[in-house]
């Protein structure tokens, strides 16, 4: 079954049979969801497993549900509208505000790459044992790979990013089976929101206030314009509630995978020594010697796939952050030198992998705000978003995300400067 071509309309679409139109419509939120499995959460997840078991399962849940709420916003942004929420900010906001928001944005799609690249040249040390530099030439090379797919057609692109978190998936798929029966009982227990001292307290701000990231909002904006084209109100309509579902099922899917590092963590490295730190390195090595040598390598693949698709992914979002808040479009391949200029840099010094994270983590928790009020404001506004626009409970939702998720930001803004 070919893909439909971009700009095709929902009739046309529509004409393969409900279970084709459901797989050719869904896809953007799978792109974004990359965000929810980078490898910060890698990092975050396991120490939250390993620390305090299956306590703060409950925080994943809470994420994972929000996150889903943000990115079916920021898609219906565009779906109404045509219109990426930066290109909406470039419109409609003043000159200033919107160069304040553009060089904000800028700085958290570099510190994403400085993330994404640590992650896939740690997987690659661990495989391979290529030294860090090296290993991040080598990521550059494939995350030019994958964006070449883009050229050619969405499509390919959105399927390149599922398979790599197919594999991701797959990875932690076989961590679960592989590390022993669960305690459903604690898993049900950790369901209920409670805390245990200011370790657990200082995680669960860690969990939620890296959840929803910035360039994942202007991303998915973007995403479903010159996509599949509604021809009437109905398909509008229509074709926002098959939105509305590619987020609860691709943000599903990466929720599953964070509760599975949580839960991988939980049974074997909780109550263990030297699990206090969320060093990847750490967890991999403990994995390969308390289950074996298979669950090592089942790790490292996966957070292989996990930078892999990031970078990707983190790249496109840049490009769409340019051209929206200034309107200058630049090859992406040229974009994807000057982001990643940055963490090729860090890794020649051979920064520490983990102290580099804590960094990149402290720019995009300063980006969250800066993408959620803009976007909140601009969904709840009916002359801008039409029959779209949020119902009044929606909005009011959206309100406490941003109070919540925000807050949590400056907390684990402090936090990070503290502790780095």
């Amino acid at each position: 079954m070919t893909a439909p071509l971009a700009g095709a309309t929902l009739t046309d679409v529509r004409l393969r049979g409900r279970w084709p139109t459901a797989l050719l419509v869904f896809g953007p939120a799978f792109v974004t969801s990359v965000a929810y499995v980078d490898p910060g959460n890698f990092a975050t997840n396991f120490a939250a497993g390993a620390q305090y078991g299956y306590l703060l399962v409950w925080v994943i849940v809470m994420s994972n549900l929000m996150a889903m709420v943000v990115q079916y916003l920021s898609s219906k942004l565009g779906l109404a509208t045509g219109r990426s929420l930066p290109e909406m900010c470039r419109a409609r906001l003043g000159r200033r505000t919107n160069l304040l928001l553009w060089v904000q944005a800028e700085a958290v799609a570099i510190a994403t790459d400085l993330a994404e690249f640590v992650g896939a040249a740690l997987a690659l040390n661990m495989i391979f044992g290529i030294p860090p530099l090296q290993a991040g030439l080598i990521t550059a090379v494939v995350a030019f790979g994958i964006l070449a797919l883009e050229q050619r057609g969405y499509r390919r692109f959105e399927l390149a990013i599922i398979g790599l978190l197919a594999v991701l998936a797959a990875g932690f798929v076989y961590l679960v089976v592989v590390s022993g029966r669960q305690d459903y009982d604690a898993l049900a227990a950790g369901l209920v929101p409670h805390l245990d001292g200011v370790g657990s307290l200082g995680l669960t701000v860690g969990i939620i206030g890296a959840t929803v990231m910035p360039h994942a909002i202007y991303l998915h904006s973007a995403l479903p314009i010159n996509r599949i084209q509604a021809v009437d109100a109905h398909e509008r309509q229509l074709l926002l509630r098959y939105n509305k579902w590619d987020c609860v099922i691709g943000l599903g899917a990466a929720g599953l995978i964070n509760l599975s590092m949580l839960c991988v963590a939980a049974v074997v490295l909780h109550g263990g020594d030297g699990t206090e730190t969320g060093d990847l390195s750490e967890v991999h090595a403990l994995l390969g010697v308390l289950i074996g040598p298979g669950a090592a390598l089942a790790f490292a693949v996966a957070l292989l796939a996990s930078g892999f698709s990031s970078s990707s992914v983190g790249t496109y979002a840049g490009q769409v952050v340019m051209a929206g808040f200034t309107g200058w479009r630049i090859p992406l391949m040229l974009r994807r030198l000057l982001t990643m200029l940055p963490a090729l840099v860090v890794l020649g010094l051979e920064v520490s992998p983990s102290q580099a994270l804590v960094y990149s983590q402290i720019v995009l928790s300063f980006g969250i705000t800066f993408a959620l009020v803009p976007l909140v404001l601009f969904t709840r506004d009916a002359r801008l978003m039409g029959e779209m626009v949020n119902a009044r409970r929606t909005t009011v939702v959206a309100v406490l995300i941003t109070l919540v998720i925000s807050t949590l930001n400056v907390v684990l803004i402090g936090a990070a400067v503290t502790g780095a």
